[in-house]
């Protein structure tokens, strides 16, 4: 496959898996245990997933960009689901 298309697949599932963290994050009050859990238990899965393609350091920002926007999307979800955006 693609090394450009290996890398989208990589964003893009970072952004996936993070889309339900980031909706149960959004009912934990900011900066406790929970919070933190949600924020963060998907790093080494993500890390892992980076290694085993083959891609370098240099690119964390983008997969750390697509876990950051599925944790949002997941937090709006959770929003607009229970009515308090």
């Amino acid at each position: 496959m693609h090394p450009l298309v290996t890398l989208i697949c990589l964003i893009l599932l970072a952004l996936a898996i993070n889309v339900p963290f980031g909706y149960l994050r959004q009912s934990c009050e900011k900066f406790t245990f929970g919070w933190y859990f949600y924020v963060h238990i998907s790093i080494p899965l993500i890390i892992y997933l980076r290694i085993k393609a083959g891609f370098s350091w240099k690119l964390i920002p983008l997969t750390l960009g697509g876990a950051v926007a599925g944790q949002i999307i997941g937090g709006y979800l959770h929003r607009k689901r229970h009515g308090n955006q």
